[in-house]
């Protein structure tokens, strides 16, 4: 099993990273709050978690350990695959997301995609006891800084799109959502964008 991958990011869109490590480039699909923790830095260390079927070989990186062990509990719930969890991760930061099991909020659970009424009852019901109201995770949320200018806010409309496409959406309705978000606040990060869209969709 890998633990974690110690190199330079050669590649990062808000789902999916390549880093270097001796030679060998790793291909790891991440969250927008791993996307957010290594945007603009060179080099990083990656918490992994291998995920082995017949058909795939998949790598999913965490920024912190702590993230990972909340991917890891939600997909012991029945019903959440691996990219489901990635989506709530990326819906709902690591921080909030402890806050939505321990008090119970089935509404912002079924507002990410993917989550209908009974998984959300479901990981409420599972998770209830493994994580606590009182529990925080170094990092979560920050904030980071939006580009200026026609062409920052035009690249960051092409990666929100691509990165919700690759999430699953459509194009077409996620150009629409995207270029509503930007028009209202042009200033906005990429994974702040994507998080909006995730909202709307």
């Amino acid at each position: 099993m890998i633990e974690y991958i110690k190199g330079d990011i050669v590649e990062l869109t808000p789902t999916q990273m390549i880093i270097e490590c001796a030679g060998i480039g790793y291909g790891l699909n991440i969250s927008l709050t791993t996307y957010s923790a290594f945007s603009g830095k060179p080099t990083g260390k990656i918490y992994v978690y291998e995920v082995i079927r017949e058909d795939a070989h998949l790598l999913f990186g965490f920024a912190q350990k702590a993230e990972r062990e909340l991917f890891l509990l939600l997909t012991s719930v029945s019903g959440v695959g691996p990219n489901t969890a990635r989506m709530i991760l990326s819906s709902l930061p690591p921080a909030e997301l402890i806050q939505v099991i321990a008090n119970k909020n089935e509404t912002a659970l079924t507002s990410v995609k993917g989550i209908g009424q009974k998984t959300a009852q479901r990981i409420l019901v599972d998770l209830k006891n493994k994580v606590k109201a009182g529990d925080t995770i170094a990092g979560a949320g920050a904030p980071v800084a939006g580009g200026n200018g026609a062409v920052a806010e035009e690249a960051v409309a092409e990666e929100a799109v691509a990165a919700l496409v690759m999430l699953g959406f459509q194009k077409a309705a996620s150009q629409k959502v995207v270029s509503s978000i930007l028009k209202s606040s042009p200033m906005l990060a990429v994974e702040q964008v994507i998080k909006s869209a995730l909202r709307m969709l």
